[in-house]
């Protein structure tokens, strides 16, 4: 039996205003071909189908039209789960008719964690696999708040209730193999921030959690797990060095900050005694390139591109001690005689002349929300003990802003 693992589509997401549906539309089409290709008999899918909780209907409609094209393909089963992005009221919303495709949706917390656990039957209705497909877990999910906690039984309460939850999803797929005397896989799903997790410059990944609890330690799964197939983080990578905990990382680039990551999915292939995995390259679909350093380097490199990628998307960081004021001309008389498009455009020494050099090579789009949160401390001299716990509601209010479900009303 075949596994095909992946995560973080995020279908409808821009990149500086640019629509990116050609993209994701030609990876939807090469993962349905591979589908089939490699006779994959299961599919799974690790959250963040959307970049947002309202998609678009460019957006829905390619998600609608691949589980189309993988049901008519040899593909016995689709198990999609939501992610921090997902709106998990929409991602259920039509669960029930994609059932008819053999398509599982699992969009928020069950109300019996047994409806998480999927037993999966092949032709003839030979069961062959069990899935503990558990969604994006929010904190109000799993987490009662009471009245004078410290922030300390806030992060135990939190870490528990992760492994709670995932402990009692494995104890009853134990339970229903035994039932059924045979000796199948049990695979879980989940979307969240593993400890040692590697992200990358751009690639948008948002902590889930409040400081400490956005990453979870891999002892919190179940060591009885035949493969552990999670989402959220970008790069594809093992978790705690187990090449049966893996994420599968985007499929496409999300920003200029993976440009040069090799994407991949995962293959897992149960026909030995271990599961094998593979990892299968994602083609490139949509060149990017950020191009640094002095005008010279920026205009070679421009040119070197050009023969190389002629349809390559462009982020330009000029870093020259030099002060260019006509950067943009310059830049777009490199670019005339090709197909290059510049997306953005950085000109360090003319934003450290303006901001009178208060912070080497800084703007705004390099901090992080917490970043910012921390200077507007310092502006205003809030005494350093007051600034940890003013620093942890703040996380707080941003993290439930996060969580917010703009459909579920």
């Amino acid at each position: 039996m075949k596994i095909l693992h992946t995560s973080d589509w995020h279908l409808g997401r821009t990149l500086y205003g640019r629509k990116r549906y050609e993209e994701f539309e030609a990876f939807l089409k090469w993962l349905a071909k591979t589908i089939q290709h490699e006779r994959v008999d299961v599919l799974l899918v690790a959250g963040d189908v959307f970049d947002t909780s309202a998609p678009s209907n460019r957006a829905q409609e390619l998600y609608y039209r691949f589980l189309c094209a993988v049901a008519a393909s040899s593909c016995h089963h689709v198990v999609v789960i939501a992610g921090n992005h997902d709106s998990p009221s929409f991602l259920n919303a039509p669960r029930e008719l994609l059932k008819v495709l053999n398509v599982h949706v699992v969009g928020a917390l069950a109300e019996v964690i047994s409806d998480e656990v999927l037993v999966l039957h092949a032709e003839g209705g030979i069961p062959e696999l069990i899935v503990c497909a558990v969604p994006y877990l929010r904190d109000r999910d799993i987490r009662v708040a009471e009245a004078g906690e410290s922030i300390e039984d806030k992060e135990r309460k939190l870490i528990e209730g992760i492994r709670d939850h995932y402990a009692a999803a494995t104890a009853i797929a134990e339970a229903q193999r035994l039932a059924l005397g045979v000796d199948i896989p049990i695979v879980a799903m989940g979307h969240l921030f593993a400890a040692g997790g590697q992200t990358v410059d751009g690639d948008g990944v948002r902590d889930l959690y409040v400081g400490s609890l956005a990453q979870v330690t891999a002892a919190i799964f179940p060591d009885s797990l035949d493969y552990l197939a999670l989402g959220h983080l970008h790069v594809p990578q093992k978790v705690g060095g187990s090449e049966r905990r893996r994420y599968s990382g985007s499929p496409i680039p999300m920003g200029f900050g993976e440009a040069k990551q090799a994407k991949s999915v995962c293959m897992v292939d149960f026909d030995h005694a271990e599961p094998t995995v593979q990892m299968l390259p994602v083609p490139v679909f949509q060149r990017l390139e950020r191009v640094k350093g002095d005008w010279p380097a920026i205009s070679a490199r421009i040119l070197e591109i050009s023969a190389t990628y002629p349809q390559a998307w462009l982020e330009v960081v000029y870093e020259g001690a030099e002060v260019i004021s006509d950067l943009r001309d310059r830049l777009d008389k490199a670019t005339a005689n090709s197909d290059l498009e510049i997306l953005r455009i950085t000109n360090n020494r003319i934003v450290d002349r303006v901001l009178g050099q208060i912070h080497d090579e800084e703007m705004l789009d390099d901090l992080s929300v917490d970043e910012v949160f921390a200077r507007c401390l310092t502006a205003h001299q809030v005494p350093e003990d007051q600034r940890p716990e003013l620093l942890r509601a703040y996380q707080e209010t941003i993290a439930s802003l996060q969580q917010n479900d703009a459909r579920a009303e």
